[in-house]
């Protein structure tokens, strides 16, 4: 197994949709980090194309002169979900308690992945169903920083420095066959870290990891 039980495990190990019952609307991470995701879709994203948002929440942080064929949305929070303006459709499910995806194989052009991987429990199975529902060719795109609600965060990402957690990322990835080698994207914050966490900006890091479902 990729990770051992006692590395899967919250500080707060009650239902994950007690905790998103209540919609959040704001935003995780700072502007500099928002901007650097967006710039990345817009470099790797392909304009009338299929995208599930994985994870997602009130905002994709899409480019906005990107048009898409399809937009699905996924997430806890049907309120939050409601409200992105860039979703066609969204679905609500706990991928902690039941990782598959009511989505057909080979479905998507893209999969993203924005600031909620440090919560994935059973990361061999969304990442399997992540290249499941890929096409051949298309890609997924995990970003994150440093931020994260801690209680809710699975134990080896709390424990993990950053850039161990970047290895950890790259080997979600590595354990399903079919994946290229993940590229990784570092963008380490400049800023002193009791800053950080009052809002500086440009504070938060940015790490990205992006794969591609080989072609069969």
């Amino acid at each position: 197994m990729l990770l051992k039980p006692d590395q899967r495990q919250k500080l707060d190990d009650t239902d994950d949709k007690l905790f998103y019952d209540y919609p959040r609307f704001v935003t995780h991470v700072d502007e500099g980090f928002i901007q650097q995701l967006t710039n990345l879709y817009g470099d790797r994203l392909q304009v009338n194309t299929r995208i599930l948002d994985l994870m997602s929440s009130w905002v994709s942080h899409l480019p906005e002169e990107m048009e898409f064929a399809h937009v699905e949305g996924h997430g806890l929070n049907a309120e939050e979900l409601g409200r992105n303006p860039r979703l066609n459709h969204y679905f609500v499910q706990n991928i902690n308690d039941n990782p598959q995806l009511p989505l057909p194989d080979q479905s998507f052009d893209a999969v993203l992945n924005c600031v909620s991987v440090q919560y994935i429990q059973y990361p061999e199975a969304v990442f399997s169903e992540i290249h499941r529902i890929l096409k051949p060719g298309g890609v997924a795109i995990i970003s994150f920083s440093n931020r994260m609600f801690y209680q809710k965060a699975i134990q080896v990402w709390r424990d993990a420095s950053e850039a161990t957690r970047v290895e950890l990322v790259k080997r979600y990835f590595t354990s399903v066959p079919g994946f290229t080698d993940p590229e990784i994207i570092v963008h380490q914050s400049t800023v002193p870290n009791f800053l950080q966490w009052l809002g500086a900006p440009g504070g938060d890091p940015f790490y990205a990891a992006i794969a591609y479902r080989i072609h069969e």
